[in-house]
């Protein structure tokens, strides 16, 4: 089975196994970064990135057997984000089945607890081994990778509309930071907040679309837990085209939820014409980058 979110990075057409096989080799022959550490049961793994276009490709990781030859364990496309999207604490779990990990960031923009895919895992590895961990004063750049998305016209906000939401979102933002420390008037606040807002809501989508209500939303998609739904402005776009396949790819950075973090699509799997101020709807693979201090 080829991976689902190659065809993000502009590579729809490949179908076969043996053009994936290829493709693997490719990435591990003429790879832009090279990465190793050492692991536990004295072993080594590898990490080769290469680029197909601005800042996304294809990293294949496995290990070094006993005759120093080197083993394929697994690959995924990714896409790195240029912006930091969160200085919250961050704890990551290793996956059960492979070498691979996920991250959980509890940022109160959001509301729940982001889980994403690691992608710089022998970074974390070798500070692990360091005894570097926890580190304090890390941050986060997400990025997705989408496979289905359409394009969405903007909700008007005039000065006053953007100056009434963003004293909504701070006063929010304390209220949720208060009540993950046990305020119970914080909880209470919100719970009736969220309680106006759903009456609210319920009165005016009788007579409007639920699009023109909702501005954003970040939630959780289908049954894998790094899968989201999202809805947010466009706040940058370009497209660029994969240099082996010819493919374009639409990359751009969304902000959702006062979250800013970039995503790329095929173009042949967007619907609509994306341009700064329109706003994205679609599912993502949500990744990240953890940055941590020298």
């Amino acid at each position: 089975m080829l991976h689902k979110y190659l065809r993000a990075i502009g590579f729809s057409k490949l179908k076969s196994k043996n053009k994936e096989n290829e493709l693997i080799s490719i990435v591990v022959e003429d790879a832009d970064e090279r990465l190793y550490t050492s692991l536990d049961y004295d072993a080594m793994l590898a990490e080769y990135n290469k680029y197909f276009g601005n800042n996304m490709g294809i990293s294949v990781r496995g290990e070094y057997d006993e005759n120093n030859r080197f083993v394929v364990d697994y690959y995924i496309p990714f896409f790195r984000g240029n912006q930091i999207s969160s200085y919250a604490d961050i704890s990551v779990e290793r996956h059960a089945e492979k070498e691979s990990y996920a991250g959980v960031c509890d940022d109160v923009k959001i509301g729940v607890s982001l889980i994403f895919y690691v992608q710089n895992i022998i970074g974390y590895l070798k500070r692990e081994h360091g005894s570097r961990l926890p580190a304090l004063g890390t941050s986060l750049s997400l990025s997705g990778l989408s496979t289905q998305g359409k394009i969405i016209m903007p909700i008007y906000k005039n000065e006053h509309d953007l100056m009434r939401r963003k004293r909504f979102s701070n006063n929010r933002n304390r209220l949720l930071a208060q009540a993950r420390k046990g305020d119970e008037d914080a909880i209470e606040n919100l719970t009736l907040g969220d309680m106006d807002t759903y009456t609210s809501i319920a009165k005016m989508i009788v007579k409007e679309d639920i699009l023109s209500l909702v501005d954003t939303y970040f939630m959780p998609y289908g049954v894998e837990c790094d899968q989201y739904a999202i809805l947010g402005e466009i706040m940058d776009v370009a497209k660029v085209r994969n240099p082996l396949t010819k493919e374009e790819i639409w990359q751009m950075t969304i902000e959702c939820n006062d979250l800013l973090l970039d995503i790329c699509i095929n173009c042949e799997d967007l619907y609509g014409e994306p341009a700064v101020g329109r706003r994205f709807k679609g599912s993502i693979w949500l990744q990240g980058t953890i940055h941590f201090p020298e």
